[in-house]
C-alpha cells in the first residue's frame, strides 16, 4: 500500500472515528428505508450476506432476519469506532475490521454484498468493487444503497451535482462492468439510491 493509500485511509477512518457515537441519532428516521430495501433484495434463507462498509451496524439485524439462523451475517468496516458501536449487534452477526478493497475472505463466498453509502468512500472504487466481485459467488449480488438519492444527499450538503458524481448511472455501470459486475437494475429518486448488480 502507498503513502497516499495509508494517508487517504487515515483520514477515512478519522472521519467517521468522532462521529461514530452520534451517528444513527443523526439519522433517526432511516430504519424503516433499510428494511424495505433489504426486504426488496430477499438474499434468502441461508445466505452469506457481507455488510460492507457496515458502520454502526443498523442494517445487521435486518440482514439477519433476511438470511435466517442459517444463514451468516459479516458486518466490515475501517473504522474501529464504528465497530465498537455495531459490537451491540454481535448476537446477530460476526464483525471484522478491515478494508473493503482488501478483505479476508476466500474467493465467492458471499450471496449478496451490501453497501450503505459505500461506494462514496472506497479507496479507488475499481479496486474495491473488484475485491467485493473477487468475494462474491458468480450470480450472486452487490448493492450500493443510500436512504436519500443523489439530489437529496448532494442538497443536505449544501453542494450540486457533478457529472463526475461515481453514483451518476452513465459512471456507475461502467465501473461495475470492467470490475466483475452487470447492473441489474438503478434506482435514483428522492426517496432512495439503490444500485443492483449482479456477480458475473
Amino acid at each position: 500500500m502507498s503513502e497516499d493509500e495509508r494517508a487517504e485511509r487515515a483520514r477515512t477512518r478519522e472521519f467517521f472515528a468522532v462521529r461514530a457515537a452520534g451517528w444513527d441519532a443523526k439519522f433517526p428516521d432511516d430504519g424503516p428505508r433499510y428494511a424495505a430495501a433489504i426486504a426488496e433484495l430477499a438474499p434468502g434463507e441461508g445466505a452469506f450476506v457481507i455488510d460492507a462498509g457496515c458502520g454502526t451496524g443498523r442494517a445487521l439485524p435486518l440482514l439477519r432476519d433476511a438470511v435466517g439462523p442459517r444463514g451468516t451475517v459479516l458486518g466490515v468496516d475501517l473504522t474501529p469506532e464504528m465497530l465498537a458501536v455495531a459490537s451491540a449487534h454481535r448476537p446477530v452477526a460476526a464483525l471484522v475490521q478491515a478494508d473493503c478493497a482488501r478483505l479476508p475472505l476466500p474467493d465467492g463466498v458471499a450471496d449478496l454484498v451490501f453497501g450503505a453509502g459505500l461506494i462514496a468512500h472506497l479507496h479507488g472504487p475499481a479496486e474495491g468493487l473488484s475485491e467485493l466481485a473477487r468475494v462474491t459467488a458468480p450470480g450472486g449480488r452487490l448493492a450500493l444503497y443510500h436512504p436519500i438519492g443523489r439530489a437529496a444527499l448532494a442538497a443536505r450538503h449544501g453542494r450540486a451535482l457533478t457529472p463526475d458524481d461515481l453514483r451518476a448511472e452513465p459512471n456507475l455501470r461502467p465501473l461495475l462492468a470492467a470490475n466483475g459486475w452487470r447492473t441489474v437494475s438503478y434506482t435514483d429518486t428522492d426517496e432512495r439510491f439503490l444500485a443492483v448488480a449482479e456477480r458475473v
